[in-house]
């Protein structure tokens, strides 16, 4: 006699000598910056290359005099290893001791290859007189955001770059119409006056272009400068979509192209532009 229709004892399928198709992989992605002075950081990326290809890990890690800023995939446990090797192993020795981390989730490895490359600037904005080692604006968690962006006298900013902003922005936000964050001083330079300008509140894909564009206009003489704590990927992660001023999907620079509310790899019709910046 057959197997009851659907039964799948002992990993077949039913009955019929089928091994069961296994559950797909998922993968964890770790996003994670910090500002903080690195004089040895061309000595760690032998290293940490070594420790991520151990882990199987593939992404981008960028390192720089003024501090780290990657993203990288790999298995939940090599994932865990990684961020407990940066927070408290012998590597770093306790310096990335602030560390801005999120995670989300990918059905694919979103990365081709690991790579560690060294750089000026861990995002570049090419402003000698920012220092967000120094000083920085206001951080505003995501559960506060919205009652900022919301008042009168906030003028709302977008940082990021032009093909980012539309796939999805805050509402009311204005958008600088830059092609790399690089330009964003230029529109500081020729749109905004401390005079008149006198709060201002940004935001960014994961929080690390805000905290140097806002280093930048303190530097600039700018009064009342804020940015959204954990950057637009935290906001998504953490308001319910109910209650949510976001509008689209957030560009994120990997195979996933966009996500959305939950974190969730979002149905984005838009082909992927090349991707030159990273956050």
């Amino acid at each position: 006699m057959p197997p009851p229709h659907g039964s799948c004892g002992n990993g077949q399928l039913s009955g019929y000598g089928l091994p069961a198709k296994p559950a797909p992989m998922t993968y964890k992605v770790a996003a994670f910056y910090q500002f903080t002075a690195f004089a040895d950081f061309r000595a760690l990326r032998q290293p940490l290359h070594a420790r991520c290809a151990d882990l199987k890990l593939k992404g981008s890690v960028l390192l720089a005099g003024e501090g780290i800023n990657g993203t990288l995939a790999g298995t939940p446990e090599a994932i865990d290893a990684l961020i407990a090797e940066l927070e408290h192993g012998p590597l770093f020795g306790g310096r990335l001791d602030r560390l801005e981390l999120k995670f989300s989730t990918a059905q694919a490895m979103p990365f081709g290859r690991l790579k560690i490359r060294l750089k000026k600037e861990i995002v570049t904005l090419g402003d000698a007189a920012c220092d967000p080692t120094r000083q920085v604006g206001v951080y505003i968690e995501p559960s506060e955001w919205n009652a900022l962006i919301a008042a009168e006298d906030t003028l709302l900013i977008d940082t990021r770059n032009a093909f980012e902003v539309e796939m999805g922005t805050f509402e009311g936000a204005i958008d600088p119409k830059i092609a790399s964050f690089g330009q964003f001083k230029d529109f500081v330079a020729e749109k905004l006056d401390p005079a008149r300008h006198r709060r201002i509140a940004m935001f960014c894909t994961g929080g690390i272009r805000c905290e140097k564009a806002s280093s930048h206009l303190l530097a600039r003489g700018f009064a009342e400068v804020y940015h959204l704590k954990g950057g637009i990927l935290k906001y998504l992660e953490e308001i319910d979509e109910a209650d949510s001023r976001w509008r689209g999907a957030c560009f994120v620079f990997d195979e996933r192209v966009a996500l959305g509310h939950g974190l969730k790899e979002s149905l984005c019709a838009q082909a992927a532009p090349e991707r030159t910046d990273h956050e």
